[in-house]
């Protein structure tokens, strides 16, 4: 098993969530539910990037930040109309999902 951090982040609709982050080329991966009704938990992964979208109350809170690094910068900065910015470390973009988790994206300078 290769070792990683999986984050977790509080969604109202893991259904609509999962098709906003395939704007971003995550792919759904699986649904879990104890029950018919009962809220969703969702992995979408995008090659190794994995992020579980979960409407379990608990889990998590939305306007978490979560830090991705991900090759095509300018591909994303042009899906949702904003501008890359240049840091000292890198490339970033950061966007806000439609449930208020913030995703602050980056390529480091090489």
């Amino acid at each position: 098993m290769t070792e990683e951090a999986v984050p977790i982040l509080r969604v109202a609709d893991a259904e609509a969530a999962a098709r906003w982050y395939a704007r971003l080329g995550f792919v759904f991966g699986w649904e879990h539910r104890f029950e018919p009704g009962f809220p969703a938990f969702v992995e979408v992964h995008r090659g190794r990037v994995r992020l579980f979208l979960s409407e379990h109350e608990g889990d998590a809170r939305p306007d978490t930040l979560v830090y991705l690094r991900l090759n095509d910068i300018d591909a994303v900065a042009a899906e949702f109309g904003v501008p890359v910015e240049e840091a000292p470390w890198g490339r970033e973009l950061e966007l806000r999902d439609p449930d208020g988790n913030r995703l602050r994206i980056g390529v480091p300078t090489d």
